[in-house]
């Protein structure tokens, strides 16, 4: 007859086991990873702490920070930097977001046709190279063989045309909107597949206490798909702040006009290599990528412990 410590014994051994399973195949992704994020955010961190002087790296301290804080040169492109960045977030948040809730809203109505056809026409964007889209989107709003002129003549708009990407004060929505363009596929994805997830038992209560339609979503599924819509937040949030590609396809390193769509990632791109007669400076390149590793961390902080938290009420 077998006994209960015999049992536990089995079943410790067993566990052992398991957990010796998971870890071999837990290893190889952890090595990739440890090799190519946490290795290189540690050294950036460390070089962001020296300086090179006389052909040798000295330990500076904060003094990197000084520099681009307290230097009149640095901290102009600092802070315009930054300053773009915000805008270019918030953006994203005002219009790529609610679009992407409007749109997975409308494609969740049981009766709409292709709703798979839609779907994956909204979405297919995303998936393009963003060489491509904004080389495509320069040639669109070109003002000299761009499509743009012709298509608002048609419809009797052509005085409302501008070089958008060529003027300071317009430059920034412009690429903004096109990155919205290229993305908004990302967060209606994420609300679809949330709305999909509501309970059935709900939706039917709900009809059967007169709740349809447009009431129905903001009365019953807005609140449920809150958690869904805090982590799309938080992702454009990250993804903003770590933006670089699409505005060096379209306006190039030196992010034009006069810098009026310079963020953080062409700013960190120009000080660590270098461009045209800029010379690449790595210690203070680090030290923006650690500002910028610092106000990424900060926001997800806040989100984890402040947002996250209210939010929870709502999931299932």
């Amino acid at each position: 007859m077998t006994t209960v410590a015999e049992v536990s014994i089995d079943k410790g051994e067993d566990t052992r086991q398991r957990r010796w399973h998971i870890i071999v195949f837990l290893a190889p992704a952890l090595l990739v990873y440890t090799a190519v994020m946490i290795l290189p955010l540690i050294e950036t961190l460390r070089l962001s702490l020296f300086n090179v002087k006389d052909g040798q790296s000295v330990f500076v301290g904060f003094g990197n920070f000084q520099v681009l804080f307290g230097d009149p040169r640095w901290a102009a492109s600092f802070w315009n930097a930054l300053r773009n960045n915000f805008v270019f977030f918030l953006i994203h948040m005002l219009v790529q977001n609610p679009i992407g809730v409007a749109l997975a809203a409308l494609l969740s109505v049981p009766k709409l046709r292709f709703g798979a056809f839609y779907r994956t026409a909204m979405f297919l964007p995303t998936l393009l190279s963003f060489v491509i889209v904004g080389f495509i989107w320069k040639l669109i709003l070109s003002p000299i063989w761009g499509v743009s002129p012709y298509l608002l003549d048609l419809v009797g708009l052509k005085s409302l045309f501008s070089p958008w990407l060529g003027k300071p004060s317009t430059a920034l929505i412009a690429v903004s909107l096109i990155s919205v363009w290229q993305y908004v596929g990302i967060p209606m994805m994420l609300i679809y597949a949330a709305m999909l997830n509501i309970p059935d038992e709900v939706l039917e209560a709900a009809e059967c206490d007169g709740v349809t339609g447009w009431s129905q979503f903001w009365k019953i599924k807005l609140p449920l798909i809150l958690p869904s819509i805090g982590i799309i937040s938080i992702l454009t949030f990250v993804g903003n702040f770590n933006a670089f590609d699409l505005i060096y396809t379209v306006q190039g390193a030196l992010a034009g006009p006069d810098g009026s769509t310079d963020i953080l990632g062409t700013l960190l791109y120009r000080t660590f290599f270098g461009f045209q007669l800029q010379i690449g400076d790595k210690s203070m390149g680090a030290t923006i990528a650690t500002v910028m590793f610092l106000i990424i961390l900060s926001g997800v902080c806040l989100y984890l412990f402040a947002i996250q938290r209210r939010m929870r009420r709502y999931q299932f």
